[in-house]
Parts: structure tokens; sequence; C-alpha cells
């Protein structure tokens, strides 16, 4: 009988480790296509970018595998668009931490997209003076921050808080069926 319930507890734990990695996947493909779809209408890169992706970084509210998924995701597309180095790493790193500010806030719905807009209003000026070196003629270091600081804001209050609570709002009637633990949940 004790093996018994060790092997149902065994299929169980695999069952949930293989749900999480696919539902991560899934979050992780999704952010690629809605990436190179922006990127394909100039809209992914520099001082103002409006990625659809990055609505996805509501996906904590529902599921941690979210996170994990949009790391990925980032990290993934900002590679395959050519994005310089310090892109690819503190740019990955600005998604992560929206998206663990999110998982961390999932009780207040309105929140989920306030980490991913702070995360990358703070470090992607950063990114994009020191690591593609864009510094505006006739601004100070200071002036060029801040401007990117109110770019980049914008076009992440358009993605995560705009469309990225529209999609919240779309999934929230569904989401325990999509992002269900367990099979006929």
């Amino acid at each position: 009988m004790k093996t018994q319930n060790t092997q149902a507890v065994s299929i169980k734990t695999a069952h949930t480790h293989a749900l999480f990695m696919a539902q991560a996947a899934m979050i992780a493909a999704l952010y690629i296509v809605l990436t190179f779809i922006a990127n394909a209408f100039g809209l992914a890169n520099y001082a103002v970018q409006v990625r659809f992706s990055e609505a996805l970084t509501v996906l904590p509210y529902f599921t941690p595998a979210a996170i994990p998924g949009l790391f990925i995701g980032c990290l993934l597309s900002n590679i395959l668009t050519g994005c310089a180095l310090p892109d690819i790493i503190f740019g990955s790193l600005a998604t992560l931490l929206g998206a663990l500010g999110t998982y961390a806030l999932r009780k207040w719905k309105w929140c989920a997209p306030v980490c991913p807009i702070l995360a990358n209003t703070i470090i992607v000026p950063l990114i994009l003076v020191y690591g593609y070196g864009l510094l505006i003629e006739g601004m100070s270091l200071i002036q060029c921050l801040g401007f990117y600081c109110l770019t980049v804001g914008a076009g992440e209050v358009i993605s995560c808080g705009i469309l990225g609570m529209i999609l919240l709002t779309a999934l929230q009637k569904y989401g325990s069926r999509i992002f269900a633990k367990q099979p006929g949940i």
C-alpha cells in the first residue's frame, strides 16, 4: 500500500513539474513571437519600446511558471533580434525582476504591471546609455537618462499597464483553467 501511495505522489510530482515546464516554454515562445511582431513594426528596441510581449509580464499573477518563461523568452528575443550584450543580460534581468515583482504582488490585481514598468523604466535607460552609447547631442548624461526614463516608461505603461491589464482582465475568467495545476481542475 505504501508503495502505491509513493508511486501516486511520484506521478503527481512529475506531472506538476512537466506542466510547469510546458507553461514556461509556451510563455517563452509566445514572448519571442510577440517580440518579433513588434520588431517588424520597429516598436521593440531603442528609446520608445512598445513590445507587445511585455504585456505578458502580468502572467505571474496566474502562475509562477511565467517567471522563467518571461525571462527565457526575453533572453532569447534579445539574442535573436541582435541586441548588444548588455541589453541581452540586463534587459532580461529587468524582465525577470518585473516578473518576480508581479508574482509577489499577485494578491492585488491592479499592481500586476507596476514592477515590470518600474524595472524596465530604471534599467533600460542605463542600457541605452552605457550599452549602446545613445547620448543625445546637447544633453548631459543625467538629462539623457531622464529622457530615456520618460520614453521607456511611456512604452512600458502602454505595453504592461494598458495591454497587460487588458490581457489580465481577459484571462481572469478562465485563468484557473488555463493555468490549472492539475488536469480537469
